[in-house]
């Protein structure tokens, strides 16, 4: 089958026609993948540090074709969102719903299976699957329970975005932080994923949204999905527009989308008294994060918490995801800026490398 293949550290793309994909096994689904997202995680994976060959896409959404012995909730036609964080469903986390924590899902990150297999090959030598899915692929094979079905009237060209973008940054607002109405919040940066965390405070009620992002274009689309202040950090003063919106108390949540550790200590500083910043984009492993005067942290009661896929459990928040877009309160299609083929993956790529646009969604048939 034709596929977007990354074979070393920093090479592009490259477009083959010859790989392989075996029958599911017990507990999966063999699914043709229609569309698919570019996500910055995938060139995280691109940059390096991670086995190769590998087929990268993990905001896919397609189509059931075949399911493997032991699965019953899914059929043969059925529409399905992928998540790349899939739970086995009996561990201790997957009893506390928590997936992200869940030793099989978080095997995302070695692209491959739980037991380091992968249902990719090529020549007979393994292809690994890119963060859990491998949605740069005409097909894929994935665990059911990273497979939700999906109503049939919904477009899977639309859909693809939840399995990312808007799990990660919904998933941030609702789960991880719990933010209450009436509340005051800071992103900082505006890609795929902040955009999804403005979605999920206007929804939340949140009163005041502060962005930052230096991409006059990423901030005129955070205000149409609910921001209230815009700050361009290369020449607007972050804090003093904090504290102007705030009456000098700081943001009740500040959310870190740009992978960047300096903006969590940003985050610390604009948060008031007993605030919350939330890491939600994934900073280069060489950054660390500076609590200065740790007692003064302590004593002013503030928190700093991880968020991996915004704590989504698939079953439970993809289908709130999608009631909130069928009921018109959650935008998926204006998180859309591009769609392209998969011969052009690499176009889309270098689009997420200049900040064009929010969200490239690929077109697995073109």
């Amino acid at each position: 089958m034709r596929a977007a293949l990354l074979t070393g550290p920093n090479a592009p793309l490259e477009i083959v026609d010859d790989l392989d994909v075996e029958d599911p096994r017990a507990g999966e689904v063999l699914v043709s993948v229609k569309y698919c997202g570019i996500c910055h995680s995938d060139v995280t994976v691109q940059e390096g540090g991670y086995a190769v060959p590998a087929v990268l896409g993990h905001e896919a959404a397609g189509v059931v074709e075949a399911v493997g012995p032991g699965v019953t909730h899914l059929v043969a036609g059925d529409h399905v969102m992928l998540t790349p964080l899939a739970p086995c469903g009996h561990c201790p986390a997957c009893a506390r719903h928590e997936a992200t924590a869940c030793p099989d899902a978080l095997s995302f990150s070695m692209n491959s299976r739980p037991d380091g297999t992968s249902p990719f090959s090529r020549g007979g030598d393994m292809v690994y699957r890119g963060l859990g899915v491998g949605g740069f692929a005409e097909q894929t094979v994935v665990s059911a329970s990273g497979a939700v079905k999906i109503p049939d009237d919904i477009a899977l060209d639309i859909a693809c975005v939840i399995g990312c973008a808007m799990q990660t940054g919904v998933g941030a607002v609702f789960n991880t932080a719990g933010v209450e109405r009436g509340s005051t919040v800071l992103v900082m940066g505006l890609g795929g994923i902040g955009q999804a965390i403005v979605q999920g405070a206007q929804i939340a009620g949140a009163s005041n949204i502060i962005v930052s992002d230096p991409v006059e274009s990423r901030r005129e689309f955070a205000s149409g999905f609910g921001a209230t202040h815009l700050v361009d950090p290369t020449s607007d003063d972050l804090a003093a527009a904090v504290a102007d919106a705030t009456g000098g108390q700081g943001v009740d949540y500040a959310f870190e989308a740009a992978g960047r550790a300096a903006l969590v200590e940003q985050g610390i500083e604009s948060t008031r008294v007993g605030g919350t910043t939330v890491m939600v984009g994934a900073s280069p492993i060489d950054e660390n994060v500076t609590i200065n005067a740790a007692v003064l942290f302590m004593t002013m009661q503030k928190r700093l918490v991880g968020s991996l896929l915004g704590h989504c459990w698939p079953d439970r928040d993809i289908p709130l995801l999608l009631d909130l877009y069928r009921t018109g309160r959650l935008d998926l299609d204006g998180m859309i800026s591009h769609r392209l083929g998969l011969s052009d993956v690499n176009e889309g790529i270098r689009r997420l490398h200049d900040a064009d646009g929010i969200r490239t969604v690929l077109d697995l048939s073109a």
